[in-house]
Formats: C-alpha cells, sequence, structure tokens
C-alpha cells in the first residue's frame, strides 16, 4: 500500500469514514454529496445528479424508477476528471443503486485507463456490525488498520454510553419514516439506533432494506413515536412536505399525530449515512424518546413538529 495514497470518494460516508481515520487531507476528489467534513466541500466533484431539482417525495421517485426503468444510472460520472486527479483508491458502494454511485457506473471511466488501476473499495453496510467492518475495510485499503480500530472502538463505547443513560426508562414504540411519499420504513441499521437509544422498533427488521411502508400496516402499529428521517432531505424540506401528510385522514388518525409526538430529523446527515455520525444520530434518538435527556441536538439535528400544524 502507498503511504499516503490518493483518495476520491464517491459515497458520503466513506468520505466520513476515511476523514475519521486521519486521511482528510489525502482525499482528492469526491462525489456530489459529500459534503462533510466541510472543507471536502472544496474538492473537484466526479459525479452529478439526473434527477432535476425541487422535485418532491412522489416526483424523486417516479423519476428515479423512470431512470432505472430505461436501463440507465442515476447518476453521472466525470471519467476525465476521474483520471486527471490519478487516485490510488476509489471508495464507493454497493448497497443502494439510487443512494450512490456503484462500481457498475465506473465502467466506462476505468475500462481504458491508463497505468496502475485504482484500487476500488466498494462498501455495502446492511446492519451496524457491517458499519464497522466498513471501517475495517477502509482501513486495510488505505493500510490504517490500527487507526481504523480505534475509532471504531471509540464509537462503540459512545453509543454504549447512550444504552447506558436509557437503561431502565420506558421504551416508546417507534415507526421511524424514511420516505414521505410513498410511504417507507427505515431500515438496515436504523433499527438498532432505535434500539441502543431506548426505544422498541417498529414495521423493519434491522439488516434488511428499508420496505415500502403500507398505510394499513403503519394505521395498525399506531406508534407512540413518529421519526421521520428521509433520505437525503435535511429539515426545512422534510417539514416543507408535511401539509401533504396532514391533509391525509389516515395520518390525523395515528396516536403519535393527535398527541404531538412527531419529530423532524435531518437525514441528509444523520441517520442513512452509515459512518461515524451514526452516534451523533442514536444521541438525538435518546433525546426525542427521553425528555430531560440532552445531547445538544434539538433544533440542528431534530425539532418537534409543532402540535398546532397537526391540528
Amino acid at each position: 500500500m502507498i503511504e499516503r495514497p490518493r483518495i476520491v470518494s464517491l459515497l458520503p460516508s466513506a468520505t466520513e469514514i476515511a476523514c475519521a481515520i486521519g486521511f482528510e487531507d489525502a482525499i482528492v476528489g469526491r462525489s456530489h454529496e459529500c459534503d462533510w467534513p466541510p472543507a471536502v466541500s472544496a474538492l473537484p466533484p466526479i459525479t452529478a445528479s439526473k434527477l432535476e431539482k425541487g422535485l418532491v417525495s412522489i416526483g424523486i421517485e417516479r423519476r428515479v424508477q423512470q431512470i432505472v426503468a430505461s436501463g440507465l444510472s442515476v447518476y453521472e460520472v466525470d471519467a476525465p476528471l476521474l483520471r486527471a486527479l490519478k487516485p490510488d483508491v476509489v471508495l464507493t458502494q454497493t448497497h443502494c443503486a439510487v443512494c450512490a454511485v456503484t462500481p457498475s457506473d465506473l465502467d466506462e471511466a476505468l475500462s481504458d485507463w491508463t497505468g496502475t488501476a485504482p484500487d476500488l473499495v466498494s462498501l455495502a453496510p446492511d446492519d451496524m456490525g457491517d458499519v464497522w467492518g466498513d471501517f475495517a475495510r477502509v482501513g486495510k485499503a488505505l493500510g490504517a488498520e490500527a487507526q481504523a480500530e480505534a475509532v471504531v472502538a471509540d464509537l462503540k463505547a459512545r453509543i454504549a454510553a447512550v444504552s447506558a443513560r436509557v437503561a431502565g426508562r420506558a421504551r416508546p414504540r417507534v415507526a421511524a419514516i424514511e420516505w414521505l411519499d410513498p410511504l417507507m420504513v427505515a431500515g438496515n441499521w436504523v433499527p438498532e439506533l432505535v434500539s441502543a437509544a431506548g426505544g422498541e422498533n417498529l414495521l423493519a427488521v434491522p439488516g434488511q432494506h428499508s420496505p415500502w411502508l403500507a398505510w394499513d400496516d403503519l394505521i395498525a402499529a399506531d406508534p407512540d413515536l413518529i421519526v421521520l428521517m428521509p433520505c437525503g432531505f435535511r429539515i426545512p424540506q422534510t417539514l416543507a412536505e408535511l401539509p401533504a401528510l396532514e391533509a391525509d385522514p389516515r395520518w390525523q388518525g395515528l396516536r403519535a399525530v393527535r398527541e404531538g409526538r412527531v419529530y423532524a430529523t435531518d437525514g441528509q446527515y444523520f441517520f442513512n449515512r452509515p459512518g461515524p455520525r451514526l452516534v451523533e444520530s442514536t444521541e438525538m434518538l435518546a433525546e426525542i424518546f427521553h425528555p430531560g435527556i440532552d445531547f445538544g441536538h434539538e433544533g440542528s439535528g431534530w425539532v418537534r413538529v409543532k402540535q398546532e400544524s397537526l391540528a
């Protein structure tokens, strides 16, 4: 392994992992979605989305399905720029073809590569065990196994500290919603975060991909709390789409809605990025589930949906 490899990261969580283990200065290119730590935003973006700006949830879903049905990728890759950056390692993923660039999106860029091709490291986490394994995978690719192991130990300890803090408290029944229209419940690692934060997760199974959610199933579950975490949405975007849900009598009939226990979180920076900030995501859930516990995230990472908007 090259002592200080040149890295192109095409996955936000992979960028955060590489930075967490000490390689922020080695990243020379990024995806258009890699924006944390803030300094990486100054790096040249290698990718672009084919989705038009300003689409709401249902519009995004329909456009994605249209692109996929045509046998195309949701993303464009700037192959000449990728070659010009001469990376030693390219970080990407195979977890979700809609969420980020996959190795197949790089086929054209890599097909006529001159010289030594970069080491392609693909991440595909399904649960928290896989997330920790991805730290190890990135660490190995960068020759930094010990650093990755130390970072993972610290992150695990922080999550354990959250669980210890909520131990013995009543566990609310929670529906974590990953998409608003059509409804999708958050799966994969999110049920484990809910449990670690002192909640009882509903409607999704740890380690399984996020499933579409039928209204009848949500109504039958009638959760104590609803936490909205749409993938790729900041809080204002989620709040802007709530009126469509609030106009639905089925939504109004849910106990969590009637009692004002609906919360909007930052699904762009947290929850949907399987990297270091899943710790902060767990802390946010603990704050939401257990009033009085404060890690300092309310107002920035999550907000309570105002009761008057639910009336």
